[in-house]
């Protein structure tokens, strides 16, 4: 009985084979590597830079990266292993700060909206009173686009509460949503201006921030003040 054999495979098919075996595998190395998550080490380090970057910016806004390295713990060389450059690390510092601020108030909400901006603006404070300085470059200083963009939810939510207010009738209505909704805003930041400055503390930046909001809102002093006092939501820290 005769006996069949699979033809033999030429050198050159085995090659090919062999290739192709060996770019796959490569293809898939390369995949799980770009796939692979930062070590915690990195994590860290990056943390580490970031909060450095808070500290030492808060300080002195015009620091550079060797100041920010060395509040690290780091060499120059480790911190351009994640940030590129300066504005890359103030950019990824810029919009987290403004993420928070965004998560911490985003979901205020209260039934009058007078209120419920007072809320908002000690909320503002609150996140920021200790990082003033960077809070003020990140509005007004050449990364006010990328704070912006992070914080639409937040002034779509002020703009409304404003509209709110003004169809109750308990804020002027002389000055159109809008226009009254940015005058709020800087408002606040004129607040973090004056704190940056004066280095007052948290109980007087809390109770500052609220009365100047509602003082460009239209409302006096006293009605400030009563309005602050009939809501717990507005108390603020002793200190």
């Amino acid at each position: 009985m005769a006996v069949s054999f699979p033809p033999k495979r030429s050198p050159a098919y085995r090659s090919d084979n062999l290739h192709s075996a060996v770019q796959v595998s490569t293809i898939e190395d390369m995949s799980d590597t770009a796939a692979r998550p930062l070590r915690r080490d990195a994590v860290e380090n990056r943390a580490a830079i970031l909060d450095a970057a808070r500290i030492v910016l808060n300080a002195d806004p015009d620091a550079g990266l060797e100041a920010i390295a060395a509040e690290a713990g780091l060499t120059r060389r480790s911190l351009y292993g994640h940030f590129a450059s300066r504005d890359e690390l103030v950019r990824e510092l810029i919009a987290n700060g403004a993420a928070r601020v965004a998560a911490a108030v985003g979901s205020v909400d209260h039934e009058d909206p007078l209120v419920r901006l007072g809320i908002i603006a000690a909320g503002l404070w609150r996140e920021v009173a200790d990082i003033r300085v960077m809070a003020v470059l990140a509005a007004r200083g050449p990364f006010a686009r990328t704070t912006a963009a992070a914080l639409a939810g937040l002034r779509l939510r002020v703009l409304t509460a404003v509209t709110e207010a003004q169809d109750l009738g308990t804020v002027r209505r002389d000055v159109q949503p809008g226009v009254l909704a940015n005058l709020v805003e800087n408002a606040a930041l004129g607040v973090l201006d004056e704190s940056a400055r004066w280095k007052f503390d948290t109980a007087t930046g809390h109770r500052l921030v609220i009365a100047m909001v509602f003082g460009m809102l239209g409302l006096s002093a006293s009605e400030a003040a009563a309005v602050a006092a009939s809501a717990p939501e507005l108390a603020g820290p002793t200190r």
